[in-house]
């Protein structure tokens, strides 16, 4: 739910790189649950893994919007230089007030405006950064989560009996020795 959340903030923001890496997101937790469910390590594996990836995005997020690095939140690295989109929070954040103000000489359907934002209650950037930490706190328990299943199910595959196939004395399995040979006693 989270991470469908996010997907629609990135959508209403025109956030190209986060709305596929939020997509990657949504289709390997819905593998992975597929796999819990299903009885499958391989997708709970692969799960895993994605959620390390997953939390190297989100790191490189935080640091994107606190221009960590050489990182600046005003380049268009989000968008593919495809727009000059920023996050929606940017114009809509809590008591947040956008004006707008049209340039003044340019006429017709492609004239734009100038969008002043003030007195937002929190700076985007901190939403942005939010988002990742809480991404980054469900992915850590979504990993260890993942670990414990994979290791019960493989514990569960290597402890089963086939009717005396890895016991080392099963029920059902005739000893083939005689007894006096089983218990022949050591002379010194």
């Amino acid at each position: 739910l989270a991470a469908l959340e996010r997907q629609v903030f990135d959508f209403l923001g025109y956030q190209w790189a986060p709305i596929l890496a939020n997509f990657l997101h949504i289709i390997i937790v819905i593998l992975g649950l597929f796999g819990t469910i299903q009885y499958r390590p391989r997708y709970i594996v692969v799960y895993a893994i994605w959620t390390a990836i997953w939390v190297t995005w989100n790191i490189f997020v935080i640091c994107f919007y606190l221009e960590v690095g050489g990182l600046s939140k005003d380049s268009e690295l989000l968008t593919f230089n495809i727009s000059r989109h920023q996050s929606w929070w940017s114009e809509n954040g809590p008591g947040c007030v956008r004006k707008e103000a049209s340039m003044s000489g340019i006429k017709g359907l492609d004239s734009h405006s100038y969008v002043s934002v003030i007195g937002c209650a929190l700076e985007y950037r901190y939403i942005e950064v939010m988002h990742s930490s809480f991404q980054i706190l469900i992915a850590l328990v979504g990993f260890v989560y993942a670990c414990y299943v994979v290791s019960v199910f493989t514990e569960e595959e290597d402890s089963f009996d086939f009717i005396g196939g890895f016991d080392p004395f099963p029920l059902y399995h005739v000893n083939e020795k005689p007894t006096n040979l089983l218990f022949k006693q050591t002379y010194l």
